[in-house]
């Protein structure tokens, strides 16, 4: 029996699952870490969190199921873009790991709009933002000079766990998107874009398709974590493109819905779209794309306000999580007129604004917790309808989508989700990105013949949520009210931010 293993790296923990190769998940594993917020705006990760996260995980999967580490025939990948990982010439770090949702880079990201936003979206295929790696690399070469000047590699999270597990300088043909250093054309690193970084063209890793085979493991990290030296390490991809695969959406016309630490719509289609609210891939079957807008602060919202306003229920509940919905399921739609907009780290679509902040508004003396629950769950669901209206806007109707990530296991806040944007959600047994590496690995090294067989093979439905139309009306009704809210508070956000430039 062959087995397979994907691991993924996000906001807050690494997560691996080892896969049988007749497409049943035998183990899962989890490995926290943390994102340190040092300053406002900013996001930063350790990458060594992260190498001994994978370290861990292999060690648990193995130790929970027992199996000879001989059998896992090939393991994958998957982690957040625009997350870039500095070494210098011995190959040590150079300082955190810029995560992507970092704001620092604003300025930088708006001179490069102002002054050849054009040129850059025809090279690159996406619009300068300060996610990117492009306008981070700015900012570094303006101010940590020191650091800059010490650049002989970059890498994304998941390539440099990698390149510690196999020696490998090399990303993959998805990845390399997120750099926005990559000629969309040639598929080849930008003389241009890598100019304007101020960047040596030749310290960026070579770029391969994700279902590549790589060099097999190192012994010593083997002996660290229980993994054969025989076992196939494949590159791997994003992590959006993963769960996007892992849910069963690999023909064009699929759509998919993501509830993570960002939230995310993404249809796949034959052609790339160019859009200043949208965000285009490369999808991991070859020839197809998988253009998206975001939400920036989804799930991450929800982990703030249990942190913040959760102690009770992460001390008296299993999971505090549950005990927030449940307590908000039974508040009425609408939270008679409480609402939360998500803006913590600022907004993506339809906005790219990141001046503004989030808030609760409209709250009355009866008002209880229950309702700030429940408001906190129905305010990420608007900011998910401005993103789908985006969508709308450019002619591309979703009639029906899959639900991924961390969120979607939530029975009430996926049919929030399903009444907000009035269309049927359908949920898979599992679909986090982790799966959809192992899938890949599986497509790699020929356990799956195709992403067709891997994805018949694989992916086993849930559970589906239809709208409500007495729920999808009345969220009409009050979307009308969280975008006029929206409209004022802006104003005040943006000269706020003329006041207190980076608050």
């Amino acid at each position: 029996m062959k087995y397979l293993i994907g691991c993924d790296f996000g906001g807050g923990a690494s997560k691996a699952t080892l896969l049988r190769e007749d497409g049943c998940v035998i183990a899962e594993a989890s490995s926290e870490y943390e994102t340190k917020y040092p300053h406002p705006g900013w996001a930063e990760q350790d990458p060594d969190d992260s190498l001994k996260a994978f370290l861990a995980n292999i060690r648990s999967l193995l130790e929970q199921t027992g199996i000879d580490a001989s059998e896992v025939a090939a393991l994958a990948l998957d982690g957040a873009t625009h997350t870039a990982v500095l070494l210098d010439e011995n190959d040590e770090i150079i300082r955190p790991a810029i995560y992507w949702t970092d704001q620092r880079a604003v300025e930088e990201a708006r001179e490069l709009k102002e002054t050849c936003g054009e040129e850059i979206e025809k090279i690159a295929g996406n619009t300068p933002g300060a996610l990117w790696t492009l306008p981070q690399l700015m900012w570094l070469r303006k101010n940590e000079p020191e650091h800059f000047r010490k650049i002989r590699k970059v890498l994304s999270m998941k390539d440099y766990v990698r390149y510690r597990l196999t020696g490998d300088y090399v990303t993959d043909s998805i990845e390399a998107w997120g750099f926005l250093l990559l000629d969309q054309h040639t598929g080849k690193w930008s003389e241009m874009l890598c100019n304007l970084a101020g960047l040596d063209i030749s310290l960026l890793p070579r770029i391969v398709r994700p279902e590549e085979i790589l060099s097999p493991p190192k012994r010593e990290i083997c002996e660290r974590c229980g993994l054969s030296p025989k076992t196939k390490v494949i590159a791997g991809a994003t992590d959006t493109v993963m769960e996007v695969y892992a849910s069963g959406a690999i023909h064009p016309g699929q759509a998919t819905v993501k509830l993570a630490t960002a939230g995310r719509i993404c249809v796949i289609t034959e052609h790339s779209m160019t859009d200043a609210n949208l965000v285009c891939y490369p999808h991991i079957c070859p020839g197809l794309w998988y253009p998206g807008t975001a939400t920036k602060s989804c799930a991450a919202s929800f982990r703030w306000y249990r942190d913040v306003f959760g102690a009770y229920e992460r001390e008296h509940s299993a999971d505090a999580y549950t005990a927030m919905a449940d307590a908000a399921a039974k508040i009425e739609p609408g939270c008679e007129g409480l609402l939360f907009h998500p803006y913590l780290q600022g907004e993506l679509t339809p906005y790219q604004d990141e001046t503004l902040r989030g808030s609760f508004t409209g709250i009355r003396s009866f008002h209880t917790k229950a309702h700030f629950n429940r408001a906190v769950l129905e305010g990420i669901a608007y900011s998910l309808k401005d993103c789908l209206k985006t969508f709308q806007k450019d002619g591309v109707s979703i009639q029906k989508a899959s639900i991924i990530g961390g969120g979607a296991k939530g029975a009430l806040w996926r049919q929030i989700v399903a009444d907000m944007l009035d269309i049927p959600l359908q949920k898979a047994q599992k679909d986090d990105s982790s799966l959809g590496s192992a899938m890949l690995a599986g497509v790699a090294c020929g356990v799956f013949r195709d992403y067709e067989e891997s994805v018949k093979r694989c992916v086993r439905p849930d559970c589906i949520n239809t709208p409500d139309p007495e729920n999808v009306q009345k969220y009409e009704e009050e979307f009308v009210w969280y975008k006029k809210v929206h409209d004022v508070l802006a104003e005040v956000y943006h000269e706020r931010a003329k006041k207190t430039a980076g608050s």
